[in-house]
């Protein structure tokens, strides 16, 4: 039989992960990035349940593992550094089987790249277009075709690839807020993780196994803003809240600090799959922050698209089940993640008051009863 071929474009979480498990099942895979040099740039990423499931499907959970912190003791504190709730680790993975790993995205970035044979990977491809099912793109100056029996676009929420299936059409939509993320320079031993909750913001910080400190905050702000020194501007609103927040902040690098304004694409999500095309990731269903889903979707997208491209028959049918299987599961963590992120997002006083007394009266358990069902998804078998 010949070889079949997947041009995957996009070297991010989302299509390394696809490259591997059409490696995996025996497609030669060809990845275009249109980065001079691919690399995931970021800070700490969230791992749940699903999405370790999901590396394990693939093959690299092991790797992951070891570069990892599995969740200790932790909670959801007010800004004066009351505790709402507290949760456990060891009492979760045991009551509800759920489990959350906190890596450096680059970590994980690194061991996809690594589970792939070398030369997989073009850099400097930027693509301009589809033609059927072969990508046109631009590299070292000229124009260039990579032909292929699949095309997977997982090319991030500006999808060159969404794009071009669907011309004309406007799918970002702006969800309000801001979010800033920080690694500390050195260790900064934390004695519990936490998110703390605010008027219309949040703040949270985890600890990386090498000691070092992953935080994240969000607030509101109108689209396009920046500031001077984004450092500056977290610690304006956040410094004056509980210990130890402005020294860990304090303890980055301003040039680090990241800031995105968060984009996602509004439902109902367009189908993922046209022909011998798919969307996978961001391109297909970029979501809010707020769960901590956004990877682990992608990683979930890649494993059924490889299962199902492993499968005897067409593509094309191959690709009407992977978006029968993902559509309505990444539409659900949409529709969940964004009643998350209005709970946090709350500004009126009476409301704010309202949520701080049922989270302090919540037993833990049904507190992370909701991330539990979403975050029980298996691998097809």
């Amino acid at each position: 039989m010949t070889e079949r071929r997947a041009i995957v474009v996009g070297a991010g979480i989302g299509g390394l992960a696809a490259a591997i498990g059409l490696h995996r099942a025996g497609w030669a895979v060809r990845v275009l990035e249109k980065a001079p040099v691919p690399a995931e740039v970021g800070a700490g990423i969230a791992l749940w349940s699903n999405a370790l499931r999901a590396l394990e499907s693939l093959g690299v959970a092991a790797e992951i593992r070891a570069h990892g912190t599995l969740q200790g003791e932790g909670g959801v504190r007010t800004p004066d550094g009351r505790w709402l709730s507290r949760s456990s680790g060891p009492q979760l993975r045991d009551e509800l089987d759920v489990s959350l790993l906190m890596v450096h995205r680059a970590t994980l970035h690194r061991a996809l790249r690594a589970a792939l044979p070398a030369g997989v990977v073009e850099a400097g491809a930027t693509v301009i277009g589809l033609r059927g099912d072969a990508v046109a793109y631009r590299s070292g100056g000229a124009r260039r075709i990579a032909e292929g029996d699949v095309v997977v676009g997982a090319d991030g929420i500006r999808s060159a690839v969404r794009a071009a299936l669907y011309p004309g059409a406007v799918w970002t939509r702006y969800a309000g807020f801001t979010a800033w993320r920080g690694v500390t320079d050195r260790p900064y031993p934390l004695e519990r993780q936490s998110q703390t909750w605010g008027d219309g913001a949040e703040f949270g910080l985890v600890q990386l196994l090498d000691g070092r400190v992953y935080w994240f905050a969000t607030g509101d702000e109108a689209e396009g803003t920046r500031f001077p020194d984004e450092r500056a501007e977290v610690l304006r609103r956040f410094g004056g809240w509980h210990r130890p927040i402005a020294e860990v902040v304090c303890a980055t690098d301003p040039d680090a600090v990241l800031r995105h304004d968060i984009h996602v694409l509004p439902r109902p999500l367009p189908p993922f799959a046209a022909g011998r095309v798919a969307l996978l990731g961001d391109a297909a269903h970029a979501v809010t922050p707020n769960l901590g889903q956004g990877g682990a979707l992608a990683l979930e997208d890649a494993v059924v698209l490889a299962h199902e491209l492993a499968a005897p028959g067409s593509v094309a049918a191959a690709l009407h089940r992977y978006d029968a299987a993902r559509r309505p599961r990444a539409e659900q963590v949409s529709r969940a993640s964004e009643q998350a992120g209005r709970l946090v997002g709350l500004r009126n006083p009476l409301l704010v008051r309202l949520r701080t007394a049922l989270m302090a009266a919540l037993p833990p358990r049904l507190a992370m009863a909701g991330i539990a069902r979403t975050v029980a998804w298996r691998p097809p078998t």
